[in-house]
């Protein structure tokens, strides 16, 4: 008994493989139901499966991110808040540094804007010693530190001596506070007793105050009836000499010039004018009656204008229509040649295709049809 070789396994489940694969597609390509309709159940619920299983996976994945930007809002509202808490406290820290610390004359560049700087600054020169003459000044070199000694010495002087001073000023400022303290209780106990002098010299005043109103209003009732009286009286006086004058002047006695204004001749005054004569009447109708013919006129030649422009619509009415009932027999006698060479066509194909039925007398049996279809390729 021969033993199978492993080429012969590979070509034997080759070969299974595509009889396999063939009967599958034999079965869903001849299956009625899977040809008519076109489509592959097995594979739409995957595919639909597959959706599902994506849509909850990438609802999922939505949510996880939904959550993680919550969480991260959160997170950067409170580093938000914090990093403004701590920008106010740095700005309040600097500002209280530089209040105490950065003083404008206690600046390196003071020297450069104080106003008092010819006044303090020192000769360009001293001595040769002079600590401001520099390298380019050919005045002192590099190395040559000669009064090392003295410098050290005059520098630790000036730190006991700044050292002494502020506990004099510390002891100073502790004795200014106690006096001030003092000072400020009988300054307190004063104030006491100044406002309880001063509040009875103000009931005392307000007393005198209300006498004096009272008879100050007195005074200025009695002034003010008798400024009534005067004034009733001027009024009627000024009433008086009004009428005399309305009597005697211009207006009421109807004086035409008294109406003319200083702007010009055709220009009157409003208040006084009392009419137009009766020139200015006549005038003015004889204008008005050479308006009336002129707008009669021009009514006149506006009807003629519309006539000639009604008489052209018409023209050009008619001709449009006798343009448009030429067009349609146009397209009348276009709409027979076309039925006439249609008719003539359709004889020479019912022709040619009685001859063809005669000519070929071969006709296909049911064999010739039931060798298709046989396999699935």
């Amino acid at each position: 008994m021969a033993l199978a070789q492993p080429r012969d396994l590979e070509q034997s489940l080759a070969l299974g493989r595509r009889r396999h694969n063939e009967l599958c597609r034999q079965k869903r390509i001849f299956d009625a139901r899977s040809r008519i309709i076109g489509g592959d159940t097995e594979a739409w619920d995957l595919q639909v499966r597959d959706q599902k299983i994506k849509e909850a996976t990438e609802k999922a994945r939505h949510e996880t991110f939904a959550a993680e930007m919550r969480h991260n809002d959160k997170i950067t509202c409170i580093l938000e808040g914090r990093e403004r808490r701590d920008k106010k406290s740095l700005c309040k820290a600097i500002n209280e540094f530089q209040q105490h610390f950065q003083r404008p004359e206690m600046r390196r560049e003071f020297d450069l804007s104080d106003p008092l700087a010819l006044r303090k600054d020192l000769p360009a020169r001293q001595s040769d010693n002079d600590i401001r003459n520099t390298v380019s000044g050919m005045q002192r070199f590099m190395g040559e530190d000669l009064n090392f000694r003295e410098r050290k010495k005059f520098q630790e002087e000036q730190n006991r001596e700044w050292s002494l001073q502020q506990q004099r000023e510390w002891e100073d400022a502790r004795a200014q506070h106690r006096s001030a303290e003092g000072v400020c209780l009988k300054t307190r106990l004063q104030f006491d007793e100044t406002a309880k002098h001063l509040q009875n010299l103000e009931s005392a005043a307000r007393k005198a105050v209300c006498t004096a109103v009272k008879e100050f209003n007195k005074s200025q009732a009695t002034e003010s009836l008798e400024r009534k009286i005067r004034e009733k009286k001027q009024e009627q006086e000024d009433n008086l000499a009004e009428i005399s004058n309305l009597l005697r002047g211009d207006l009421l006695s109807e004086n035409p010039q008294q109406a003319a204004s200083s702007f010009g001749p055709h220009r009157v005054v409003p208040d006084r004018w009392k009419g137009m004569t009766q020139e200015q009447l006549e005038q003015i109708r004889l204008v008005q009656k050479q308006q009336v013919q002129e707008k009669l006129r021009l009514q006149e030649e506006e009807r003629q204008r519309d006539m000639d422009w009604d008489r052209r619509r018409v023209q050009m009415a008619r001709t449009a229509l006798l343009s448009e009932r030429q067009q349609q027999r146009q397209r009348r006698d276009l709409r027979r040649a076309l039925d006439c060479s249609n008719l003539s066509l359709a004889k020479e194909q019912l022709m040619q295709k009685k001859y063809m039925e005669e000519v070929c007398t071969n006709q296909p049996t049911k064999d010739y049809f039931t060798q298709f279809n046989t396999r699935s390729r």
